[in-house]
């Protein structure tokens, strides 16, 4: 497959730590609710509509890239769309989030689920989404691919939707371990499939998101998320071979494992906000390129405060191995304007720092 030749390689060349010219910088999320143009769309059309859409999606992702000076785009979908090419319904209800009208709520409901999945079948349209908007891009920046680290999406699968706590998915764990860690597994297999093909489709970058490390304690994270997540970056690099990307991993409330996780076999750590950016570099070293992690609620400030607070992040942080992002993903009440001056700042100090 021929695509454009790529202009802007700095996130690439941070993730592999090479030297770069500027702290290459995006946003979790950075197509989204908080974009007028966003809401347009999404005032026609529902969320799993657009994400089913290749047009919609590709139109969606090149959002922010027409607005902003970032330096990679990634392809808008969700990472639910697995638990849905395995059979289960996943609604996406306004005001409330994802919601399975029928979650995995006893080992017997193992039996409802697709464990074999066809990923050109069922997932195709996100691939032709990867391809057509790679196309689009016409070079201007990488795009990343995505999907939910397992334990993720397996807490969903079981709790039904979202959770502060997840008492219902922390039960298996306890009362179901053996099947937990098979049903574990069957997701791991299907993230490994649909990560080598979003790279054939076109993704130049890859990253697994674990938005519920947090509620997990230190011995089970090591038994019921690492082993998988260790997995996918082991499975997906050795089926790509020379064609492999650059793959980052994002923990939500995952500062415990920090080590861990850079045992993981991942190019990249994402840190949420919660973790402070020199001890992550003290702890870490330069054995793995950082992400991160500037406080996304930092972005109500005003914009000299917004500036000053993403200087220091870069200051703490340093230049290299480095890629500038939130700590989580942009919030609807945010302005366009706030993500601006996040970027801008992030390319303006990082020049200086470099010169």
């Amino acid at each position: 497959m021929e695509f454009p030749p790529l202009k802007n390689d700095r996130i690439l060349r941070a993730a592999r730590g090479e030297p770069v010219d500027r702290v290459p910088v995006w946003a979790m999320r950075q197509a989204g609710r908080y974009l007028p143009e966003f809401r347009s769309v999404r005032l026609e059309h529902d969320f799993f509509t657009i994400c089913r859409t290749p047009e919609l999606a590709c139109q969606i992702t090149l959002q922010p890239i027409e607005r902003f000076d970032l330096d990679a785009a990634i392809i808008f979908s969700d990472i639910l769309v697995i638990p849905q090419a395995m059979g289960l319904v996943v609604e996406m209800v306004p005001g409330k989030g994802p919601h399975f009208p029928e979650p995995l709520r006893s080992v017997d409901d193992l039996k409802r689920l697709n464990t074999s999945v066809d990923i050109r079948k069922e997932l195709g349209y996100v691939l032709d989404a990867v391809t057509l908007t790679r196309k689009r891009l016409e070079g201007k920046v990488p795009l990343v691919g995505f999907c939910g680290a397992p334990w993720t999406l397996m807490s969903y699968m079981v709790e039904g939707g979202g959770s502060p706590s997840f008492p219902h998915a922390k039960r298996w764990l306890y009362q179901n371990a053996t099947q937990s860690e098979g049903l574990l597994q069957a997701i791991t297999d299907v993230c490994v499939d649909y990560l080598v093909h979003k790279v054939q489709a076109g993704a130049q970058m890859l990253q697994v998101f674990e938005s519920h490390a947090g509620i997990l304690g230190q011995r089970e994270f090591r038994r019921f998320a690492q082993p998988f997540i260790c997995q996918i970056a082991t499975r997906v690099k050795a089926a790509l071979g020379d064609k492999a990307v650059p793959m980052t991993y994002f923990s939500r409330g995952g500062v415990f494992a920090l080590t861990d996780i850079a045992a993981s076999g991942y190019d990249v750590i994402s840190l949420d906000w919660t973790v402070e950016p020199k001890a992550a570099r003290e702890l870490l070293g330069n054995k793995v390129t950082l992400q991160g992690n500037l406080d996304p609620c930092a972005l109500f400030s005003e914009k000299s405060q917004l500036e000053d607070y993403t200087r220091k992040m870069l200051d703490e942080f340093g230049c290299h191995r480095y890629i500038a992002n939130l700590g989580h993903g942009m919030m609807p009440d945010f302005t366009p304007e706030s993500l601006e001056t996040f970027v801008n700042t992030v390319h303006s100090h990082s020049s200086k720092l470099l010169a």
